[in-house]
Formats: C-alpha cells, sequence, structure tokens
C-alpha cells in the first residue's frame, strides 16, 4: 500500500504520546544489528570501518501494535486487532559521491482480526524517525498503512516504506579518527596495548557520525505500557 506521510517539527517531538521518553531511552537497546559495525582485531586494531548510511532498525517495543474492542478492556476477550511489523528491508544510494545518503526501507505488516465477519479496512499509523548518537532525534514522519480483511478472512498484509537523507559529511568519520582507529599496531608500540574505542574523543566521534533510520507503529501511552508490561 502506498504511505502518506505529514511532517512532525523538525525538533523531533512526536504527536501526541505516540513515543515516550521510555521508548526513546530503550531504542540502543532495542536495535537489531546491521551492516557497518566496526570490526577489531586484537592485534591490529580495527580491520574494517563502518560504511556511512545509517542504521534501520525497529525499537523495543515498537514492533507490535493491539486493538481492543472495549478501550477500557486489555484482556484477550477484548481483543480486536494485532499488528507486527516484519520483513523490514533497507537500501541506501550513496550518490556516487553526492553530499546526501538516501535510505529507503521497506515493510510488511501483518495483521489479525477475532471478528471474521464482514469485509474490513484498518489504517494503522506508523513512524520513521531519524536519530543521530543514539539519542539525538534530527527528524520524524508519521505515515499509515492500510490493511483489507475480505469477508471471513482472520489474516491480512500491509506494505509500507519509509525514507531518510543524511549528510554525507555528518555520516562519515573524520580522517584522523579513521587513521587511529585503522592503524596497525606491533607489540613493543607506546600504545599497542591502548584501545583505540575506549578513548572518550573516539567514540563521541563515532557516535556524532552514526545515524538511524528507525520504524516502529505510533503507540498511544496505552499501548506502549501494554507493549512494555505483557
Amino acid at each position: 500500500m502506498t504511505a502518506i506521510f505529514r511532517r512532525v517539527s523538525k525538533s523531533g517531538v512526536a504527536i501526541g504520546s505516540a513515543i515516550g521518553a521510555a521508548l526513546l531511552a530503550g531504542t540502543l537497546s532495542g536495535c537489531v544489528k546491521s551492516k557497518g559495525e566496526l570490526v577489531v582485531d586484537d592485534s591490529v586494531g580495527v580491520t574494517a570501518l563502518r560504511d556511512p548510511c545509517p542504521r534501520v532498525a525497529i525499537p523495543e517495543y515498537a514492533g507490535d501494535v493491539t486493538l481492543f474492542s472495549d478501550p477500557k478492556r486489555t484482556d484477550s476477550g477484548a481483543l480486536d486487532v494485532t499488528a507486527s511489523i516484519t520483513n523490514l528491508r533497507s537500501t541506501c544510494d550513496q550518490g556516487q559521491g553526492g553530499d546526501k545518503l538516501y535510505t529507503i526501507a521497506t515493510f510488511d505488516v501483518l495483521a489479525r482480526r477475532a471478528d471474521t465477519r464482514g469485509a474490513r479496512h484498518v489504517e494503522l499509523p506508523y513512524f520513521s524517525t531519524v536519530m543521530r548518537g543514539g539519542n539525538v532525534v534530527i527528524a520524524k514522519r508519521v505515515g499509515t498503512v492500510s490493511i483489507d480483511f475480505a469477508d471471513g478472512q482472520d489474516r491480512a498484509t500491509g506494505h509500507a516504506k519509509a525514507a531518510s537523507y543524511v549528510d554525507r559529511a555528518q555520516a562519515t568519520l573524520p580522517d584522523e579518527i579513521r587513521n587511529r582507529l585503522s592503524r596497525k599496531r606491533r607489540a613493543g608500540d607506546a600504545d599497542a596495548a591502548i584501545d583505540p574505542l575506549a578513548q572518550p574523543d573516539v567514540r563521541a566521534a563515532i557516535a556524532r557520525a552514526t545515524f538511524e533510520l528507525l520504524v516502529g507503529f505510533q503507540l498511544t501511552d496505552q499501548q506502549l505500557t501494554f507493549n512494555a508490561t505483557r
């Protein structure tokens, strides 16, 4: 299905109460790992450097949503629709040396309903957020994925996508940091026993150059609490 986005303020403030502070705090712990990680060999230091493309992930607690027929109930007898984000994939266009990195993430939403009588159309809001360094929101958008159940059908699938632009220069490690990370160290060198990744300025530089495109359901406080406590 085609997703229609509406912008949220550049400060990253969520519309309503969709992503609380607890969700943002759990971003790093809930992210899936992707390519571009630093590869460290104890004998020679860092052997491969991250690519500048944003990592794409689903934050903890944001990959599922549950709708209830009675808003005052959260028991199994009031279950209406449940849905999960799956098959999250991404492509990154590095623009042949251009100054922007364009990332597109596509995903499926698998939904199930309790009452299969009649055809039904359901729209589920989702967000896409660009974060820097794991805790700074750069941009946020909200879209809607459509789910269409046929009469008698209890399962249906929707499709959606999200996108982000990131400045290449901001997502690239400075040459001085790259050289410190990739320089081979030999036994006897003055800094042979020093882990460059443990140095505060190196860690800060890596954080500043690390971007993520996070995708999840735009949850209410009640839905977020349900996901976190079930």
